[in-house]
């Protein structure tokens, strides 16, 4: 004999919600409240990532208008860059880790390069000026996690 208890389930729960939806019925701007959150909640993350820690205002004192050093961190892993300006009009990364990193990949519209970091160090060379972000992959912690942790910056303008 098939049991009628999926049938009865389905009805309770039409009548649970039914009366939620008159004792409680959700705010008409719902929606749009958590389409607002979800679209800003990446940009709260990339906000914190993001430290500028010198640009041209203060560097210029010191004749170097050009630099730029900025600090990217998720908390347990700092990314430090300085960028200037080669001698062919392009840009030079410097960049330091304070974890062990595999590989560090800079990636641009023109298309990617990928070094590795030695000693937590790498550098870029001839960087067409644009807009960049890197991706920082770091060995896998020695606690066992599940692969690689990936660090990726969020954009900046070199």
């Amino acid at each position: 004999m098939i049991s009628d208890e999926p049938a009865a389930d389905a009805a309770l729960f039409q009548a649970l919600r039914r009366t939620w939806r008159n004792v409680d019925p959700e705010p008409a701007d719902l929606v749009d409240r958590m389409v607002a959150a979800v679209a800003t909640a990446d940009l709260t993350r990339e906000y914190a990532l993001l430290t500028l820690v010198e640009s041209d205002a203060v560097g210029a004192v010191r004749g170097d208008a050009d630099m730029l050093t900025l600090q990217f961190s998720d908390g347990t892993t700092s990314v430090l860059i300085h960028v200037t300006p080669a001698e062919s009009g392009a840009r030079r990364i410097d960049g330091w880790i304070d974890g062990v990193a595999t590989s560090v990949q800079l990636i641009q519209d023109a298309g990617e390069s990928a070094v590795q970091a030695i000693d937590g160090r790498f550098a870029f060379d001839e960087v067409p000026a644009g807009v960049s972000r890197l991706r920082v992959v770091l060995e896998t912690p020695a606690s066992g996690g599940d692969g690689p942790i990936e660090l990726v910056t969020p954009r900046f303008e070199v």
